[in-house]
């Protein structure tokens, strides 16, 4: 048995198969101006180079006009917002960039965090020997920082809620492994144990508040856990 000092110690894993889930898209929302949709785990956001069955893609099917706004890891499940418009796409894609939206994840998490509540603030930036790996940097990482609170205690884990401030690649991923508690189920910061665990990575985009690009009326969109 691994005890916590050791899940820092990331593993060499054997090459990636891409074998998206097959359910239909789950569309939460629709309007003349946005789609929400819950992306399931295992699906690309959007096509790979190899890979073009994606939540855009299959989006794209259903509704050709949808235009990409943000973009979720494949291993990652939950909300995802598409405009169906180019104002509106312009609108949306500024709210994400000038961080004008709320955005709550649920994480299991390896191990009994300590305390209730917390600030994450780690700079991130790209291990690039590594890649996607990104990594701890605090002489040229970008600044990075995520909330936490604590939902609910099992014997091996922890169930958190994580409210990102920031917008990095990996971050919560790499800043629950940086605190000491990888995410369950997770194939890049996790050691065996840890990956093992559960059978995806639990980590899902649960929360996601913005202003409608119509109106500017607060809407928040919230997509069920399934772990």
């Amino acid at each position: 048995m691994l005890s916590p000092k050791d899940w820092t110690k990331l593993p060499e894993r054997r090459a990636f198969e891409y074998t998206p889930p097959t359910d239909p898209l789950k569309i939460l929302h629709a309007d003349d101006d946005l789609l929400v949709i819950d992306k399931p785990s295992g699906l690309l956001s959007v096509p790979g180079r190899d890979n073009p069955d994606s939540a855009q893609n299959r989006l794209l099917g259903l509704h050709p006009e949808s235009l990409l706004v943000h973009r979720l890891d494949m291993a990652t499940s939950g909300l995802m917002v598409f405009a169906r418009n180019k104002p509106a796409q312009r609108h949306l894609g500024l709210q994400f960039e000038r961080r004008h939206t709320t955005k709550s994840y649920i994480a299991r998490v390896a191990g009994q965090v300590l305390g209730e509540s917390g600030r994450i603030d780690m700079p991130l930036i790209a291990d690039w020997p590594n890649r996607p790996r990104q990594m701890v940097c605090w002489e040229k990482g970008k600044p990075s920082v995520t909330d936490w609170e604590v939902i609910d205690r099992e014997t091996h884990a922890t169930r958190l809620a994580l409210h990102p401030i920031t917008g990095r690649s990996h971050q919560l991923r790499v800043h629950c492994w940086a605190m000491g508690h990888p995410i369950l189920g997770d194939r890049i910061y996790a050691v065996d144990e840890v990956f093992d665990a559960a059978p995806r990575l639990q980590l899902h985009a649960w929360k996601l508040g913005l202003r409608h690009p119509k109106d500017g009326t607060h809407i928040l969109f919230e997509a069920e856990c399934d772990f």
